[in-house]
């Protein structure tokens, strides 16, 4: 170092220091590659979706361009509506078997009254599930105060919000709704993941079909172009027999204004030389048209929904729609409600209360709304047969108790009066 203009250094170091040379920066490059977190770039967000493509002409599978097939978007709002629409009960097995539903819990609140602050839970819960279903990733925040309950259940972008890893541990980089970056170990998270082959990298199952979902989307862009007009409906052939280019040119804007016109009767006046065809679909395009009926039914393949579920009417009818009510509760509910139940209940659930057999379970009785002639019979056949007291039946459909209602009645077999009705050998009754 120089001072008073005298270069002084360490006694027996005999080179100077190197200069640091910073490496150029080219402004086009920072223009055409930086991704900020505020406003990433397209190709930031799809990162990891699609994976290499068997053909480079097939459309790249991502979040936002495959929500933008509406049998994607029908099963993944399907399975969230539907797992946001029931409640989320907090129960506790007991050692005898029996379970109990556990109600002084904050659990119980953050699920399905208030998740966030001015956030109803049924919101959290479907964006949460949504997420999951399109991304094969769901996010949420879940605070702790100091004596280790639970604060709240956030949603944060989903798009900007990283899984670390540590050995075994998981850590989270996001930014929470009061705009502060965060690093938070997994036990403050609630992470839905799907197809998590390691218990943590969870993959979208559009993802993981790649080449059946582009082709999906190559079919419905192909037919967008075709009601869009982007290709040639048909061609004009005109003569040669013109004075100069502009008549020729005013000739055929003349016959495709008469041809495109809705109050003109469609037929232009042509000279000896002039033509017209029609570039009319051909076998091989209506084919392809027809397949997005097939491509439907492997994206409900996929999502494990049943075709009725999607209005594909033609897999049923009527007469089997409570059958096929249960092969969407049974087939496609079950599935996702399962894998977030256990997800969620690590999030909201410390060690010791699942060790105490604390669980989360939907209660899908909810859409399963019987019509009150169901719902009388199914309550005459448990009371009396003896199932359940009456004043339970009351409980159940909103109405009061009553004095006695506590016995059960006892069975109509051991209601008889065998003597009843008997005579003796003379043929005078008993």
């Amino acid at each position: 170092m120089k001072f008073l203009g005298l270069e002084i250094s360490r006694a027996g170091a005999t080179e100077a220091g190197q200069v640091r040379v910073e490496p150029p920066v080219m402004a086009a490059a920072v223009e055409a590659g930086v991704s900020g977190i505020a406003a990433p770039k397209p190709w930031l967000t799809e990162i990891g979706w699609g994976g290499p493509s068997l053909s480079a002409k097939l459309p790249r599978v991502a979040p936002q361009r495959a929500e933008q097939h509406g049998t994607v978007f029908a099963c993944c709002n399907n399975i969230a509506g539907d797992l946001a629409k029931v409640p989320l009960k907090l129960w506790q097995r007991q050692a005898d078997g029996q379970e109990v539903r556990v109600r002084d819990h904050p659990a119980n609140y953050l699920l399905n009254v208030e998740a966030s602050p001015g956030v109803p839970a049924k919101i959290m819960r479907f964006a949460l599930v949504y997420a999951w279903a399109l991304r094969g990733n769901g996010f949420a925040f879940g605070p702790r105060d100091g004596g280790g309950e639970l604060e709240m259940i956030e949603l944060v972008d989903q798009d900007v919000c990283t899984p670390l890893k540590a050995g075994r541990d998981r850590f989270y980089d996001f930014t929470d709704g009061a705009g502060i970056a965060r690093r938070v170990a997994s036990r403050s998270m609630v992470h839905l993941r799907y197809m998590a082959l390691d218990g943590w990298t969870g993959r979208s199952p559009l993802q993981v079909a790649a080449e059946t979902v582009g082709l999906a989307f190559a079919g419905q862009e192909s037919a967008a172009r075709s009601v869009s007009g982007a290709h040639s409906k048909a061609y004009m052939k005109l003569g040669e027999s013109y004075e100069d280019d502009q008549t020729r040119t005013r000739n055929a804007r003349r016959i495709k204004e008469t041809l495109l016109n809705s109050n003109s009767d469609g037929i232009p006046v042509l000279g000896p030389d002039e033509d017209i065809k029609s570039l009319d679909l051909t076998a091989a395009d209506q084919e392809l048209l027809a397949s997005r009926k097939f491509d439907r039914e492997q994206l409900a393949a996929i999502y494990r929904m049943p075709p009725s579920k999607l209005q594909m009417l033609e897999y049923g009818v009527k007469a089997n729609g409570e059958q096929q009510a249960i092969d969407y509760l049974t087939d496609c509910l079950f599935h996702w409600s399962g894998l977030a139940e256990q997800t969620m209940a690590m999030a909201v659930l410390t060690r010791r209360e699942r060790e105490a057999s604390f669980f989360l379970r939907h209660d899908f009785d909810a859409l399963l709304q019987p019509t009150v002639k169901e719902r009388n019979e199914a309550m005459h056949k448990a009371i009396g047969g003896p199932f359940m007291t009456p004043n339970e039946g009351r409980r159940k459909i909103g109405l009061e108790p009553v004095d006695g209602g506590e016995r059960l009645n006892p069975a109509p077999n051991m209601t008889r009066d065998d003597s009843a009705g008997k005579s003796d050998s003379k043929g005078n009754e008993k």
